[in-house]
């Protein structure tokens, strides 16, 4: 992949080194390896995760902080259940996986930094999601003159803790007067953010990515042979599945294939992707609905992932509404974006949805569009833009 072209080479001298604290979710990390690219230290970066434990009942405990979680499987594998005489282990189905990852010890990677500051400078750590807020903020703790630590989505309390906070303006919705009266009051410290953005916080539109310039043009060269000669117009579909705030099943499902042939007239071709997260049964009801169409492709899952070269080479897409993801991603290219299934979401997405609409960057799909019509806006620029902040910051620290 290109080098970005943000910084070029300058911020090399000021920070040599990375580490990312991941949570095993790609929309997480994707954010953190994303403002890593783009301060120009793809080269020098290592991963490290928070894991929980997976599978069984622990798919429901979640809601816990991840050192309970653990210590709670803990207990939970000291005290087997025998059934006919045979021990099993039916709370825990199955490993945590990531066997080629280190798991995010705070301890460790502080005592790193600490004894390679004099050689390499100091340490960037970029976490992003709520089970990395603990790792993070304790490795600030333990070398704070060592470490210069990034907390991507908001914490809820304490940003002093971290040097940056980057998180998205509807992460402050809570705290809206709209926001306010759909919180019970016994419950508004524990979903509100408790302070209003200061210095440490850079607010963004939608979440940060790695889809810069350098590494679509690369994707679009990788790609050129499948998707350069495909006649055009070419819409990408990318569908999500069902999230806390933003229900939606089989109905859309069929309202979405409806639409998508309303508008295939207009189309000279239609590619169409499902996330992890798409229920199987959505995805039965648009392969049946389109798999069968000429103009029509449904990526099978399987490797490689066409998902840089769509965003490389669509001329238009179609999103779900449950993705801030995907969403931003496509944004960023300048290019026609219709969103559908805003009207199943609430709370912060609601947000989300409100403030690209109103900059223009999104609309309404409605199945009576011309595809080989576009319009311009703004692309979102929410990487580099933070980035930059992030830079100044550094530079300053470091001053």
């Amino acid at each position: 992949m290109g080098r970005p072209e943000i910084f070029g080479g300058e911020l090399y001298g000021v920070i040599r080194r990375a580490i990312v604290i991941g949570n095993g979710f790609a929309g997480s990390e994707n954010q953190s390896i994303g403002l890593v690219r783009a301060l120009g230290l793809s080269n020098h970066q290592s991963l490290y995760r928070v894991t929980r434990p997976r599978g069984g009942i622990h798919e429901r405990l979640h809601w816990l902080p991840v050192s309970l979680h653990k210590k709670l499987d803990y207990v939970m594998k000291q005290f087997q259940i025998t059934v006919r005489g045979k021990k099993v282990m039916p709370l825990s189905a199955e490993k945590n996986g990531f066997l080629d990852t280190l798991e995010a010890d705070a301890k460790h990677i502080a005592k790193m930094a600490r004894e390679s500051f004099e050689k390499d400078g100091p340490l960037l750590v970029v976490a992003s999601g709520r089970d990395t807020i603990s790792v993070a903020s304790h490795i600030k703790q333990l070398a704070p003159e060592n470490v210069f630590v990034v907390q991507i989505q908001h914490p809820r309390s304490g940003l002093k803790r971290f040097d940056l906070v980057i998180t998205p303006h509807h992460d402050y919705y809570p705290l809206t007067p709209h926001g306010q009266k759909q919180i019970p009051w016994f419950l508004r410290r524990w979903i509100t953010p408790r302070e209003l953005p200061d210095r440490h916080v850079v607010l963004t539109v939608g979440a940060l990515h790695q889809a810069d310039s350098a590494v679509l043009r690369s994707a679009a060269s990788a790609w050129h042979n499948e998707l350069g000669s495909l006649p055009r117009p070419l819409l990408v579909v990318n569908i999500g599945g069902p999230a806390r705030s933003c229900q939606y099943g089989m109905d859309m499902a069929k309202q979405l294939s409806v639409l998508l042939q309303n508008v295939l007239w207009s189309c000279g071709s239609l590619r169409i992707s499902f996330s992890r997260r798409t229920p199987e049964k959505v995805s039965e009801i648009v392969l049946r609905e389109l798999g069968g169409h000429s103009k029509v492709y449904i990526w099978n899952g399987e490797e490689p992932n066409p998902h840089m070269g769509h965003l490389a080479w669509a001329d238009a897409f179609v999103i779900t509404a449950d993705s801030v993801s995907m969403l931003s991603e496509a944004c960023s290219t300048g290019k026609p974006v219709y969103i559908i299934g805003a009207e199943h979401c609430k709370w912060k997405f609601a947000d989300f949805h409100k403030s690209l609409l109103e900059r223009g960057v999104v609309r309404s799909f409605t199945g009576k569009e011309n595809m080989s019509e576009s319009w311009s806006y703004s692309p979102l620029n929410d990487t580099a833009v933070a980035a930059s902040r992030v830079h100044d910051a550094l530079a300053k620290s470091c001053a």
